[in-house]
């Protein structure tokens, strides 16, 4: 990889795309589970559901403008053209190119869900903005090099499969310890945040099963097989990092479903939320290391490539 400024332009706008997306989805999670209890003004968990709408707002929002700077910086990349002069280019980088296409599906599955998110609840517009998330999922994947093996692949199935899995386990991290679950510490939301912790614990256990399953199948993809595309390359000793990140999330989530959450349950104390609250927020610190890497991945050339 040649990590000059556009490189770098590339890989920020890229890691702002799976950050954003990954809120989005842990923020729409969050919004649906405390949806019903949050309705009343009078609610505990009024406060966290105002702040799962608007993660979820601001998140599309930056996810809709961080494609289309990325998408500038792609198609300097493309065409060779300085940065100012790229603009010329996009019109044939989206009608000539795999990536012009794949782009579109994602900014236009990005696009729904930010009109989506202002719209009036119902259950017409929860449907439009799952199908908006999954579709930007897609086109995101075919953005990587699951997308060499054709649009109509099992690779790149398996692919939009781990950034969903991937997205809801870092997603429900980030938005649940960065912006929901601090408003839910007081005494009389303490209810609310023992149910709230199960459900955020079931869905990442579920996407950690799926995150490792297509993890293995990309990383073998990656390597060719070879030891030595890990240990000879760039592109594999920044993913050792990625996986020493992944592993020490995991470490974190293990803590919290065998240690802190048992003891919310039993004492229902302020310590033991301040603690809950406390991991999730050091681990969602660690999953914003993790898809900052992953997008470095995705822009440097696989171990199996340089091995010949």
């Amino acid at each position: 990889m040649k990590a000059d400024w556009l490189w770098i332009g590339q890989v920020a706008m890229a890691a702002l795309v799976n950050v954003s997306y990954a809120f989005a989805l842990g923020s729409a999670l969050y919004g649906a589970w405390l949806d019903k209890d949050g309705r009343s003004p009078v609610s505990p968990a009024r406060a966290a559901s105002l702040r799962a709408q608007r993660s979820l707002r601001a998140s599309a929002l930056v996810l809709v403008v961080a494609l289309l700077v990325w998408l500038l910086y792609e198609s300097a990349s493309i065409s060779g053209e300085p940065l100012p002069a790229a603009f010329g280019v996009v019109s044939t980088v989206l009608a000539q190119t795999h990536v012009g296409l794949a782009w579109s599906v994602a900014f236009g599955g990005a696009l729904v869900l930010l009109v989506t998110v202002f719209a009036a609840a119902g259950a017409v517009r929860d449907g439009v903005l799952w199908l908006a998330l999954i579709a930007t999922a897609a086109g995101r994947a075919a953005l990587g090099h699951a997308a060499d093996a054709g649009f109509a692949s099992a690779a790149l199935g398996l692919h939009t499969l781990h950034v969903l899995s991937a997205s809801a386990w870092s997603g429900v991290v980030m938005a649940g310890g960065l912006a929901v679950l601090p408003v839910l510490g007081t005494s009389t939301a303490r209810g609310i945040l023992i149910r709230t912790s199960t459900q955020v614990s079931n869905v990442a256990m579920f996407a950690v099963g799926l995150v490792l399953a297509t993890g293995v199948f990309n990383a073998l993809r990656g390597t060719g097989g070879s030891l030595a595309a890990l240990t000879e390359s760039a592109w594999g000793h920044v993913l050792l990092v990625k996986l020493g990140l992944v592993a020490l999330a995991l470490v974190l989530g293990g803590y919290n479903r065998m240690v802190a959450m048992p003891e919310l349950r039993r004492a229902a104390s302020t310590a033991a939320a301040r603690r809950f609250v406390n991991v999730i927020h050091l681990e969602a610190i660690v999953m914003i290391g993790v898809l900052v890497l992953a997008a470095v991945l995705a822009r440097s050339v696989p171990g199996y490539m340089l091995q010949g």
